[in-house]
């Protein structure tokens, strides 16, 4: 028999009721498999009572423009100093021809994020050359949904231009970005940073941004960097602040809230040797990370009502498995992936929409494609 109070717990989230952070550490200790089915039954109808049985997918594109870094995180194999082996920086030509290829294939929209560049400037101004990524893929392909620049970049720009985060943010919307990845949250919990990636902005400031973004109108999308040196209790943390978020979005009437949340395992195959010793493993563990996700489905689904695995760190199959622990969305096509890849990650890094369609419906649910902001796409 599963513990009563896990019972309760469930039975009060299928009710309707907001867990308790509490509560959630509670669900994420668990190890035993009775338990732990009963988290994924839950999770799984949450799903289907809060967003019905379709699985949604989109076709995109990642550019990412530069892998230059100024910071030095502790888990990232992507980053690298101007001069070092691997090192580049996307011209105009070859972010065009990425942006061509992308629309060629069908995609709606264009995910552009990037290493921490200084030398990124026009006449000086960090926030003139992100405005021309912007206008350079918008003047040729305005039908295009660019989902670009993190965070951390918002605050990167405003620190070397001396700006506010709401005019870099009004800026890049007013040229054209139409969404904000909720990317360099790893963990939102400062003593979790302070080993991770002690340079990036703190948790205050990252939902600063974010909230910022919501009340200029720019969607954001949530993540969380899962399995590596955080306790459940910084993982519910996290979730708390997001849902707080959230709340505060919707509550206040923002004209715009988070879309999505998706659980990012770590892959330490590549990442500096210090955390990988630290954290022991060089891929994620499927169970962990399914075990997060249906108790995020748990915790956020009244709030944050889309949820997505990565197969790109858990492989396709892995992603496939998530979809019946709470995920009702299975990501996009990416085209080309960089950051998780050069950690070593085994997902690849281009899925063709046939595949997504079959993993699919191999669990006999249907499949829709959809956009940015989860409306659908008819297909041609």
């Amino acid at each position: 028999m599963i513990n009563t109070s896990i019972e309760n717990i469930l039975e009060r989230a299928l009710m309707g009721y907001n867990l308790s952070p509490q509560e959630g550490v509670v669900l994420l200790n668990q190890t035993d498999p009775e338990a732990i089915a009963a988290i994924r039954s839950t999770a799984d109808q949450l799903r289907y009572n809060q967003v019905g049985d379709t699985v949604t997918y989109i076709i995109n594109r990642n550019i990412n423009f530069t892998n230059i870094c100024e910071q030095h995180c502790s888990f990232c194999a992507f980053r690298r100093d101007d001069g070092d082996a691997g090192a580049y920086w996307l011209d105009w030509g070859q972010i065009l021809e990425k942006s061509q290829d992308a629309v060629r294939r069908g995609a709606t929209e264009i995910c552009m994020q990037g290493g921490l560049n200084p030398q990124a400037q026009i006449n000086g101004k960090s926030l003139a050359y992100y405005l021309k990524l912007v206008a350079t893929i918008k003047q040729a392909f305005p039908q295009i949904h660019l989902h670009a620049f993190s965070p951390q970049e918002v605050q990167f720009i405003a620190r070397l231009d001396g700006l506010d985060y709401a005019t870099v943010i009004a800026a890049l919307r007013d040229a054209g970005v139409g969404s904000m990845p909720g990317t360099a949250a790893e963990v939102l919990d400062d003593e979790v940073r302070k080993v991770l990636c002690p340079e990036k902005i703190d948790t205050a400031t990252w939902l600063e941004i974010v909230s910022t973004a919501h009340k200029l109108g720019l969607p954001t999308t949530s993540t969380m960097l899962s399995g590596h040196i955080e306790t459940p209790e910084q993982q519910i943390g996290h979730l708390e602040k997001l849902r707080s978020l959230q709340q505060t979005a919707i509550n206040q009437g923002y004209p715009a809230k988070i879309t999505e949340f998706i659980v990012l395992p770590f892959v330490g195959q590549e990442a500096p040797k210090s955390l990988r010793r630290r954290v022991g493993r060089d891929q994620p563990i499927l169970t962990d990370a399914l075990l997060l996700g249906a108790v995020a489905r748990i915790y956020l689904g009244n709030w944050i009502p889309n949820h997505q695995p990565s197969w790109v760190k858990l492989g396709l199959a892995g992603a496939k498995e998530a979809l019946v622990w709470g995920c009702n969305d299975i990501g996009g096509t990416l085209m080309e992936e960089h950051i998780t890849t050069m950690a070593g990650a085994v997902g690849g890094t281009c899925m063709e929409v046939e595949s997504l369609q079959d993993a699919i419906a191999s669990l006999k649910r249907p499949y829709q494609q959809r956009d940015t902001l989860y409306q659908k796409v008819l297909s041609r």
